[in-house]
């Protein structure tokens, strides 16, 4: 059954993010709720929907309504839907650095999203930085010379796999530090932790600008952070943010599914 909704989008900070109430997750929205959904993300880039406990089908359902989910092929598969990817983080370790998803495809993810199951009673929070933003606060000398410079990544997805010690790099993959989204064709960062270095400068001014630009793109003045209980939904704009899982929470249970969205072929 498909279910018409009253809801609200609150934001959650003055640059991005916004907590959606009154969408019941668990059954199928309708068509005009999906498309006002569809334009807060755009808008909002972090959406978060409190206490919607949903099964790991209705999970990549939600998901379907802003992209098509990706079956990734190293992550560990949930045995009743394997587009869907369980993390216990006592087991498969923390992802506690700025990192973008998916940064060993090209492109990379259009989406993440996770479901949380057991969250630690104190801390656990996670950080958003607006990319968008960040390229807005650069100098426009220092975004021309930007747009001739990419970074480098390690191209091997096995090597981004939960729980797995990576090898040495054997194959890489560029993106450009300033992308265009392609949706909204806004301009942003586009720059990860994980990066190699960067081409189009020398060794060592790509040294200098890659420092310089992880520290910029992670400033508070472009962050926001979200706390969880069991239950909560979130998804975010691969594309457009990045993130950083808090880790203050000591050996506290957190575990988590995640659902992956990537661009549908008729997009444009």
């Amino acid at each position: 059954m498909t279910t018409v909704t009253t809801h609200e989008i609150r934001r959650a900070g003055p640059r991005f993010g916004a907590e959606v109430v009154g969408v019941d997750l668990t059954r199928a929205v309708d068509d005009a709720t999906a498309d006002e959904l569809r334009q807060a993300f755009q808008d909002h880039k972090v959406l978060v929907f409190r206490d919607q406990n949903l099964t790991p089908d209705q999970h990549v359902a939600a998901v379907r309504i802003f992209a098509e989910p990706f079956d990734h092929p190293t992550a560990a598969k949930d045995a009743g839907n394997p587009l869907v990817y369980p993390y216990n983080v006592r087991q498969t370790g923390k992802a506690s650095t700025w990192h973008i998803g998916g940064l060993w495809r090209s492109p990379v993810f259009a989406i993440e999203s996770l479901t949380y199951e057991e969250v630690p009673a104190l801390g656990g929070h996670t950080l958003w930085a607006d990319l968008q933003t960040a390229y807005d606060g650069l100098s426009e000398p220092f975004k021309v010379l930007l747009e001739s410079v990419g970074a480098v990544y390690d191209a091997d997805p096995q090597n981004y796999a939960q729980g797995t010690k990576r090898s040495s790099v054997t194959e890489t993959v560029e993106h450009p530090v300033v992308l265009e989204h392609p949706v909204t064709g806004r301009k942003g960062l586009f720059i990860s932790t994980s990066a190699l270095g960067l081409t189009g400068v020398s060794k060592e001014e790509g040294k200098i600008l890659l420092d310089h630009l992880l520290r910029h793109a992670s400033s508070p003045d472009y962050t926001i952070r979200f706390g969880w209980n069991p239950g909560d939904f979130v998804l975010w704009d691969n594309q457009a943010t990045w993130h950083y899982a808090v880790d203050d929470y000591g050996d506290g249970a957190r575990v988590y599914r995640k659902v992956i969205g990537v661009e549908r072929p008729d997009a444009a």
